[in-house]
This record gives structure tokens, sequence and C-alpha cells, in this order.
């Protein structure tokens, strides 16, 4: 019994150190392991840790150059399986040779982009396996080998530094693992360094005095390594504690995370494409049953309320075009969950997806989306989008689980919209807004205090007043958004793609206070192909506790839009709307030099002559003289509108004939008004003095009628729309008008004219020749 306890007291000794070693590198595994889902690597790097000393402990007879070879033959042996079981937990597609040379070139970069927490995949546990495995061999060569204890926990110090750097700010301090690390290695220094396996105890031979004092020697090594530890731990203790609530540095800011194409930037763009080609099948999706029990979620639905399938969520707009503004991380197979909003209805929806013909790297999905298997994604979490880095491939099939979240109608009524710094890039209006999209977002808002009532009440105004045509050109810019809102109808205005639809009630509902945000998704009964027509955007507005709710301000089928003159029309002293610049348009100083220097004698021309003549002969001179001046700078104000200057000037000359001809009529138009709104009241006009006319004197000449020459066709209320599209053309794109389009102004305000003066009694036509209000309003400045 005397001789067996000195044997069993050095195969304890002998054991220390290995298991040091094994513990201090699995603690590496504990700590990066708080960033993953599962337990799955901290498993892998245990076993990593184990297989890489107890290889080193067996090889120990063998020579130094040939242990490193048969431990890397075994750290690909376990690296293999690992990344094995880590494909087949994320259900991962793919032989092992593709998973693994995937894993080998992408490892790094996807474990620093790696959403949190991070799903153990085999392109994120392949560098912490690798990296605990070479730890292991390197510190037991070290300190088996050489007996060099301390140099040998230098690399398992390390990766446990690198492993509490990958972690950053994303997890709690590491106290617990830190303290047990110290622990481990000042138990493992305890052990005197020769005591190993190969060598026994190296005083077992020697004179007993000799012996004693060689202990004694070893005793106080070991006090003085197991001080010199708790002293570095007393003197860097307090430093340490005090960066306890400290930030720690994030390595994935340096890493530039997925991104996405030019192309899926903005799908916006993509819906009128789309639209011109509503056979292109996109997509094949077919509705799976929910493994959720009944208890905790609704059923999927199988009726007329189909979960729309999302492509993308728009958050920024700059006033021309919508983009996606999205921070992609790499995701497993399981993503985060987030909570469902107070008092509304879950539905879990389960999914399978083949990719047809739709291109680009945006995931379609169900909102929002909780695991995805068969394809590698990267995700969102403020959008809930998925990209896959890769790109989308036609037969690319993968499985979506989705969390649909519907809120209480009833808490909508009365529910509030957030505000302040957190959704300023959901309520931001870009600079350059057209005045005529503020006075409609104020006239909408004016009488609808609640956030929702002002939503619906957008909803239902362009869902009123617009038509969906599907060869609306793409465009959501607000010279776009302009014309689609109060463009006249027969030039294309008032008609648009869903895309117009959305970005109209987005810009409208943030003018109006509400945070807004634009989709891009599908149409989807749920089974079958998903085709390019199903293609369409939807907005949606932000409330106080029950998120982002959809709204569709589509029209209703069958149903025809009113007018928007009928609903919108802006008070007389509301600045004019900017995208009809044409009743505020003024002749530049070039385009009338007759007006100014004939002011004078307009106004007080009569006083000195009739004075001076003395009698009714002079007066008789005078007066005749004043309307033959009168009929003179008339007739050079038409010149100089409808002859002199740029295109664009002539054709906005043209329109201040009509409007001045309006005033002379007895019908005068308001700077408040609209081309649009012009054109119709020019041809109300026309019709009740025709009417006038034909009712109350002899039968109206070829002009009135409308169907006399050219210059009768020209006066016509066709000719005054034409007319009213060209001056909104001068507005929208000035040097755009062409020289024949400005001769063909011309006509059209002379016909137009024309026409209404000739259905005037005769002496309103003799005095309109000479009536001096368009010399007056010529006068006026340019506003």
């Amino acid at each position: 019994m005397g001789r067996g306890a000195p044997v069993v007291t050095r195969a304890l000794r002998a054991a220390v150190v290995p298991l040091a070693l094994i513990g201090l590198t699995s603690l590496a595994g504990v700590v990066l392991g708080r960033v993953y889902a599962g337990d799955l690597l901290t498993r892998l790097v245990i076993g990593a840790a184990v297989g890489s000393v107890l290889v080193s402990v067996a090889a120990r007879r063998l020579p130094s150059w040939l242990v490193a070879p048969v431990s890397v033959a075994a750290m690909a042996g376990w690296t293999l399986l690992s990344l094995r079981l880590a494909a087949s937990r994320a259900d991962l597609p793919g032989s092992l040779l593709e998973v693994t040379s995937d894993a080998a070139r992408n490892g790094i970069p996807r474990l620093l982009t790696a959403m949190i927490p991070v799903e153990p995949t085999p392109d994120t546990v392949l560098v912490p396996v690798v990296a605990a495995w070479l730890a292991g061999l390197a510190g037991a060569e070290v300190a088996l080998r050489t007996g060099r204890v301390l140099l040998g926990y230098l690399p398992a110090a390390g990766l446990y530094a690198a492993a509490l750097y990958v972690v950053g700010p994303n997890a709690e301090p590491a106290l617990g693992p830190t303290l047990a690390f110290v622990a481990v290695a000042a138990v493992g220094l305890a052990v005197p360094a020769g005591v190993t396996p190969a060598s026994g105890d190296p005083s077992a031979d020697l004179a007993p005095g000799v012996r004693a004092a060689v202990r004694l020697r070893l005793a106080v090594s070991s006090a003085l390594g197991v001080a010199l530890v708790v002293g570095l731990v007393a003197l860097l203790g307090p430093v340490v504690a005090a960066q306890v609530d400290g930030r720690p540095v994030d390595p994935r800011r340096y890493v530039e995370p997925p991104q996405v194409q030019s192309l899926d930037e903005n799908p916006l763009i993509r819906i009128s494409g789309w639209a011109l080609h509503p056979e292109q099948k996109l997509l094949d999706v077919s509705t799976l049953p929910s493994d959720v029990p009944a208890g905790d979620a609704a059923p999927a639905a199988d009726g007329g309320d189909r979960p729309r399938i999302r492509l993308a969520v728009l958050s920024d707009y700059d006033g021309v075009t919508w983009r996606v503004g999205a921070s992609y991380r790499n995701a497993g197979r399981i993503l985060p969950a987030t909570t469902p909003a107070r008092d509304s209805t879950v539905q879990t929806v389960r999914q399978q997806i083949t990719v047809a013909e739709l291109s680009g790297r945006l995931l379609p999905a169900v909102a929002t989306p909780r695991e995805v298997s068969g394809a590698r994604v990267a995700y969102d979490p403020a959008t809930g989008t998925l990209i896959r880095p890769e790109g989308l491939a036609p037969g690319l099939r993968y499985t979506v689980t989705s969390v649909r979240e519907r809120p209480d109608t009833n808490l909508l009524t009365t529910a509030n919209v957030p505000a302040g710094d957190e959704v300023a890039r959901v309520l931001r209006v870009a600079d350059g807004v057209p005045d005529t999209l503020r006075r409609l977002a104020t006239q909408l808002a004016e009488e609808n205090g609640a956030p929702y009532a002002r939503a619906l009440t957008i909803e239902q105004f362009l869902a009123e007043h617009y038509r969906v045509v599907a060869d609306a050109p793409s465009g959501h810019a607000y010279p776009n958004l302009g014309f689609f809102l109060f463009g006249p109808r027969n030039a294309g205005g008032q008609e648009g793609t869903s895309e117009q639809f959305a970005a109209a009630f987005a810009v409208l509902g943030r003018l109006s206070g509400l945070p807004t945000r634009v989709v891009v998704g599908f149409r989807s009964t749920g089974q079958g192909p998903v085709r390019a027509g199903d293609a369409y955007a939807w907005p949606e507005v932000l409330f106080d506790g029950l998120g982002w709710v959809p709204f569709d301000p589509l029209p209703r089928p069958n149903e025809e839009p009113r007018p928007v003159e009928e609903d919108f029309r802006p008070t007389p002293e509301d600045p004019p709307p900017s995208e009809a610049p044409a009743p505020t348009v003024e002749p530049t100083a070039s385009s009338d030099p007759v007006a100014a220097p004939a002011g004078p004698p307009v106004d007080g021309g009569l006083s000195t002559p009739v004075l001076v003549a003395g009698g009714g002969g002079g007066l008789l001179l005078v007066v005749g003289a004043l309307l033959l001046t009168l009929l003179a700078m008339r007739r050079s104000l038409t010149r100089d509108r409808l002859v002199r200057g740029d295109p664009g000037q002539r054709v906005a000359g043209a329109w201040r004939e009509v409007t001045d001809a309006l005033r002379l009529a007895g019908r005068p138009v308001g700077d408040d008004l609209t081309a649009t709104e012009v054109a119709g009241y020019a041809r109300q006009a026309l019709a009740d003095a025709r009417a006038l006319r034909t009712g109350g004197g002899p039968s109206a000449p070829d002009g009135v009628t409308g169907t006399g020459d050219g210059a009768a066709a020209a006066g016509s209320p066709d000719g005054v729309d034409e007319l009213a599209v060209l001056l909104n053309e001068v507005g929208f794109a000035p040097g755009a008008v062409t020289p024949d389009q400005a001769v063909r102004a011309a006509e059209m305000a002379t016909g137009y004219v024309a026409t209404l003066r000739s259905a005037r009694p005769w002496w309103r036509r003799l005095l309109w020749s000479i009536h001096p209000s368009p010399l007056r309003r010529a006068r006026r400045p340019a506003r």
C-alpha cells in the first residue's frame, strides 16, 4: 500500500495540466456560445478542446515532428463531423463537400456579420472549432512536452480573449467564466512542471537530503507562481472591474454586411414593368399545415383574406425615389422573435415557395418570418425582410414560417402615432414638396384629428378619384406624383399603377403627421403560381402599440372615379399650386415693351386735353384719339404675347389671352385655380355664352357652333384643354416646348378668344378690343 500511494499521486499530478488545458480552451467556447442559438457551438468547441489535448497526450512517445500531422488529421475528422451536425440541424441543402467549401470561403465574414443570436451553421462553427483545436494542440505541446505550463496557457488565453472580442457588447459581461478561467489556470500552475507521466517524481532516486531540498525548491516555485497569479488578480482586478460598465467594441462594425443590388434597392420601379407582362411566372407557392397548436395561433387563412407575400419594405424617400435602406445580417434557420402587439390576432402561416423567373436578392415571404429552411438568408429585423446574398435562381425552393398579426380595429380608431427621433426616418418629408401636395394633405387632415381617421380619409380620397391602368409609366418623384394627382385626365393624369397610389398615400400621410412606409409584394391565393400581374405596392402606417397597419388606396372594381376638381378646390387666399403655374405666369418685361410706358396716358390722359379743348369738338377728338390708342396698345400686347419670346413665354402669353378673355366676358378666374380647373371653367363659360346667344337672338355664327373653319375649331373646348396641357409642360419641363407647339398655342388662344367674343352682344364686342383691363394686368409684376 505504501508503494501505491506515490504512483497514484504521480498519476493525479500528471492529469492536472491536461485537464486545465481542456478547461481553459472549453471556457472560450462557453464565452462565445453566449451569442449563439442553443448549445451546439459550445459542445463542438469542448469536443475540439478534449480531442486536441488527448491526441497530444497519447502521442507524447512519438517524435515531436509527427505529433502535428496526426493531430491535424484528427482535427479534420472532428471538423467534418461538426459541419455535418451543424448543416443537419440548420436543414441546409447541399453535399458535405459543398457545405465545407462554402464555409471555408465565407466563415469569418459570415461570423462577423451574423445576426445575434447566431445560428450554429457550418460557416459560423468552422472558425471556432478549428481555432479551439489549434489552441489545444499548441498549449498541450508547450506545457506537456517542454514542461512550461504558464507558456502553454497562452494559446488558450488568446482564444478566450478573441471570444470576448467577437461577442463584444452583444451579451452580458462574462464575469463567471472569467473567474473560472483564473481558477483553472491557478490549479494547473500549482502542479510542478516536472511531474509528467514520462519522468515520474524527479526526487525519487535522490539522497534524502537532496530530495528534501528539491521538494522545498519545487514548493517554493509553486507558491511563487500562485502568489504571482494572486498578485496580478489583485492588481488588475480593480482596473478590469472599472471597465465592466464600459461598452466593448463590436467588431461587426468593421465588416460590411450583405448588400442588395441596385435593382433591389428600389423594387417599386419594377411594378410598371411587371404590369406590362402580367403572365410572367415569378413564383410557385404552396401553403403547408402549421405545426403550432390551435390554441396558440389562428388557423392559416383559406378564404378571401389571404396574407400578402412581402418582397421589400421601403422607408426612405428623398423626393425622387423610395429606397429600402435596410441593414441585413446573416441569419440562420431561426429568426429573432418580436413581441406581438396587444390584443392582436396572431396567425401562423407556413409556405413553401419555389422561385421561377423572379430575379435579384430579395427573398419573398409572408410577414413576419420566424423560420426559414432550404436557403441561406440575411435578415433585417427592423423591416422583417429577407435577402439571399447569393441571389435568387430558378428552382430555388425554401420554406418560410411566418407570424402574421392583425390588430383590433376597435383599438385603431383611438390609437395615436409615435413621434420623436425613433420614428423620424418614417416621418421625414424631403425638401421641395409642391404646394398642391401640401394643400391637399391639409385639406384631407383638417377635419380628421384622429390619426386613423386621417389615414382612412387619404385612402378613400385616392380610391374614389383615381384610376388604375397597367400601362402607366413608372415614377414617384414629386413631379410624377403631382401629375398623377392633378394632371388632366385626357393627357394621362389621375391614373397610375399601385406604385403611384402607394407613394402618394405615403407622402400625403407624412405631410399629415403619419409615420408611413411603402411595401412591395404580391397577391397570392396560397396555392399555385404567382405571376407578374400579382405584384403591387401598398402603404403602411405605424400606430402606437399596434405596429404597422396596411392600407389599400386602390379603387374598387367597376367604380368610376370622380373628378378631383369636385373635392379639391383650394381657397383663394392660399398660394397657387406649383404644378399648375399657368394662372400665375406673368409675361416678362421683354415680352411687354409697350404696356409699361403706356400707363400714364391711360390713367391720366383725359384731364389736360379736355381742359385745353374747351368744347365738345375737342372732347370728341380727344376721345377718338384715346380709343385708337387703346386699340393699338391692345393689339400690340396680343402680338407681343403670341409672337415674341421663347416658345415657353409664347405659350404662357397665349394662356394670358384666354384668361383675359374670360375676364372681359364677365367670367374672371382666380389665381388659385390650376390650369385644368381653368380649362373646365373656360369650357363652361363658352357653353353658357352659346346657350344665351342662341336662345335670345339670331343664330350664332360658325365660330359659336363649332362648325366653322380652323379658327373656330381651335376655339373648341378641346383646344382649351390642349392649351392647358402645354402650359403644364412649360411649368414642369421648361425648354421642352417646341416652336411649332407655341404656334399651335397661339392659334388655339386666338380661336377661343374669337369664339367667346362672337357670342357676346354687338355693343360688348365693340368694347372688347379697347377695354383697358388687360393693359393694367400686364403692368403687374410677375409673382
